[in-house]
């Protein structure tokens, strides 16, 4: 029997959430469908990568925005540099509430580009991903019962070692989830916890997503474990082969019924790879350029408003 496309229990769930999921007034105030629990399974043997097909997906855009998380930046202004604008609406939002000041995106991020201060200022997204990812805050006992920062915690440096030297372990686990920097955070992870699992020189990924946004978020985030995934498993000699993804409040947003229409009316098809062209000497030195995916025909694009 031919075994069903792996987009087809994307699909699948994309057409339970639009009919069976209870309407909900969110943070934004747009509204969703919303089910809670959810779990996908997709291949990553033989180079296989979770692009969806029934829409393009900007794959370096999200590989660019992968590599940014990894360097511990906050600010979107090396994102904004390269031509990514997925992270510009939060501190555009920000800029207009506090000034009051009916500036378009283009002069934003022109600005954030141009002026240093202003990009301090108003291109930070506080101690969101990557932060977290890299430089998880110590602290430290101080004189007088007060307390000091301490070194921050490399967790991918840390998995890199566990992967290596203790594979068989059931710690080899990183996580965006630090709930004393949450409320200094544009935006709290929604991909917040990634757990690997080593078994026969395999590399398997399970990422929990507190919160996905189906018609738009979970194609970057699908991509972005796989591609970790892959990454982590060049440095460890491994290879990759599963990613489990796990979905808490898994939502469409009302204001793309047509949106979630016409991309339910298309198939999927094709079997893209991601090839890697080196092997940098760490996780952390990686280029977009290294990276490579062929075999990728999907059909048009489906543009869909950001909920902010």
């Amino acid at each position: 029997m031919t075994q069903p496309h792996y987009e087809q229990q994307y699909l699948d769930l994309v057409r339970r959430v639009w009919s069976e999921g209870d309407e909900r007034v969110d943070r934004t105030g747009v509204g969703t469908r919303s089910l809670f629990g959810a779990q996908l399974r997709f291949d990553l043997a033989d180079d296989a990568i979770p692009l969806l097909t029934t829409k393009r997906v900007y794959w370096k855009t999200a590989t660019r925005e992968m590599l940014w998380f990894l360097t511990g930046d906050t600010n979107i202004r090396s994102l904004v540099a390269q031509g990514v604008h997925i992270w510009t609406d939060w501190p555009l939002a920000h800029y207009r509430r506090e000034t009051g000041e009916d500036i378009d995106r283009d002069a934003f991020e022109a600005a954030i580009i141009a002026d240093d201060d202003f990009a301090a200022r108003w291109g930070d997204l506080g101690p969101v991903y990557g932060k977290q990812w890299v430089d998880w805050p110590t602290y430290e006992p101080a004189s007088d019962g007060l307390f000091r920062r301490g070194p921050g915690i490399n967790q991918i440096a840390e998995l890199v070692e566990s992967l290596r030297t203790n594979p068989g372990s059931r710690r080899h686990i990183f996580t965006g989830w630090n709930v004393a920097d949450l409320d200094s955070m544009a935006l709290p992870p929604c991909h917040m916890t990634y757990q690997f699992h080593v078994s026969d020189k395999g590399l398997s990924c399970q990422l929990y997503q507190r919160s996905c946004d189906l018609g738009l978020g979970f194609a970057f985030n699908v991509f972005s474990a796989a591609l970790l995934t892959r990454m982590l498993a060049q440095q460890c000699d491994l290879q990759a082969r599963e990613l489990v993804w796990t979905g808490g409040d898994v939502h469409l947003y009302l204001n793309h019924d047509a949106l979630v229409e016409e991309q339910l009316a298309r198939r999927p098809a094709g079997s893209p790879r991601l090839r890697i062209a080196r092997r940098p000497a760490s996780i952390f030195d990686y280029t977009v350029d290294d990276f490579a995916v062929e075999d990728y025909a999907p059909q048009a694009h489906i543009a869909a408003p950001v909920a902010v």
